[in-house]
């Protein structure tokens, strides 16, 4: 009996994953508040920033790492 279910409930869920039946959406429903689109913008606006900002960081980190070793051979060769 327990078999049963557990094959009725694995090819029930092998269905609603093939045709595209979610928990909360039924299927051809895939329109985006307009709520969520302005929060999907509003954070991929944000993540842009993020990505310059870690840009500079890195080139900060960079930059400071080869002038020091310059300064450090150039000590070195006198």
């Amino acid at each position: 009996m327990v078999v049963l279910i557990v094959a009725i409930v694995m090819f029930a869920s092998i269905i609603r994953a093939r045709y595209g039946y979610g928990r909360h959406r039924q299927r051809g429903d895939s329109a985006i508040s307009p709520e969520d689109q302005g929060e999907n913008l509003r954070l991929r606006e944000e993540l842009k920033e993020l990505k310059e900002r870690l840009k500079v960081l890195e080139r900060i980190t960079v930059d400071k790492e080869n002038s020091l070793a310059k300064e450090i051979e150039s000590l070195r060769d006198r």
